[in-house]
């Protein structure tokens, strides 16, 4: 399996990590968080560590370390705008269970 991202996030990625000097790709992880369990995390990779899985999509590197790796193995990044005032990452993960109210947090499936 893989981590995609689709062509309209591979633009804004690209975009993003042309500002952020020294980043070589981008970062997604999960962290215990909110009223579901987890929570996404998205930051600039300034290198690669020796836990990362390295996908490659558009030319765009995107590391995850082994402990988030069962929670977003199979995952798809898109970047969608909503109008004026809404735009951003999502995440279509097909080992998310469930997530809260709030969107903030997700659960995820029991993973052997």
């Amino acid at each position: 399996m893989a981590i995609q991202l689709t062509d309209s996030a591979v633009q804004h990625v690209r975009k993003m990590l042309a500002q952020h000097e020294g980043s070589i790709g981008l970062r997604l992880g999960t962290r215990r968080s909110g009223c579901s369990g987890f929570a996404y995390v998205v930051d600039y990779a300034g290198a690669i560590e020796a836990d990362d899985t390295v996908f490659e999509t558009g030319g765009i590197k995107v590391l995850v370390g082994s402990a988030s790796l069962p929670h977003l193995d199979g995952m798809t990044v898109n970047y969608a705008k909503n109008g004026l005032l809404s735009e951003g990452l999502e995440f279509i993960n097909p080992n998310a269970g469930s997530s809260c109210g709030c969107g903030e947090s997700i659960a995820f499936e029991e993973i052997a």
